[in-house]
C-alpha cells in the first residue's frame, strides 16, 4: 500500500476494523469507523473500496458496508470459531482456521459435513489441530476472488 498519506490511512482503518472484530465479534459499520478515526464516511467508504479492490476486504454490494474481512465472515456461516467465550463466522474451513491461528488460543470450530450435514467438530489445542473429516476446495486458490463470495 506504500507510503502515502492515503496508505497510511488505509492501514489505520484496517487496524480499527480488525481490532473491532478480533476483540468485540462484531464488525464496525462505515459510520463507527469514521467516527473512531476522525473522518467522514465518504473517506471510509473510499478506503474500504481501496481494499476490496486490494482483497483485503469484501463490501455488501448495496450498501459498501462490509460483508468479509478475511477470514471473517459478517454473516452467519457453516462455520463458527469459537475461542473461550468469543465466536465469529469464518467463510470456510480454510477461513475458520485462520481466525484461530490470527486471535489465538485454543479454538473450536463447529461446522457441517458438505456431504450429509452431520455436525463436526475441529479442535485447535496447543497448536495441535484434531478432529476428522476431508477438506474439499471445489475451486482452486488462484480463482477463488473470481468470485470470492462463492468461493
Amino acid at each position: 500500500m506504500g507510503d502515502s498519506p492515503v496508505a497510511e490511512f488505509d492501514v489505520q482503518v484496517r487496524m480499527h476494523v480488525y481490532g473491532e472484530i478480533i476483540t468485540s465479534c462484531r464488525f464496525p459499520r462505515i459510520h463507527d469507523v469514521a467516527r473512531a478515526v476522525g473522518t467522514g464516511e465518504t473517506t471510509v467508504r473510499d478506503a474500504f473500496r481501496r481494499m476490496q479492490d486490494a482483497h483485503v476486504l469484501v463490501l455488501q454490494t448495496d450498501s459498501d458496508e462490509i460483508l468479509m474481512a478475511n477470514p471473517f465472515s459478517a454473516v452467519p456461516t457453516p462455520f463458527v470459531v469459537r475461542v473461550g467465550s468469543r465466536s465469529w463466522w469464518g467463510n470456510c474451513i480454510w477461513d475458520a482456521l485462520g481466525i484461530a491461528a490470527m486471535v489465538g488460543g485454543d479454538a473450536v470450530i463447529t461446522t457441517a459435513c458438505g456431504d450429509c450435514n452431520d455436525a463436526m467438530q475441529v479442535g485447535i489445542e496447543g497448536g495441535t489441530v484434531s478432529g476428522e473429516g476431508i477438506t474439499h476446495f471445489s475451486v482452486p486458490a488462484n480463482k477463488w476472488w473470481d468470485n470470492i463470495k462463492f468461493t
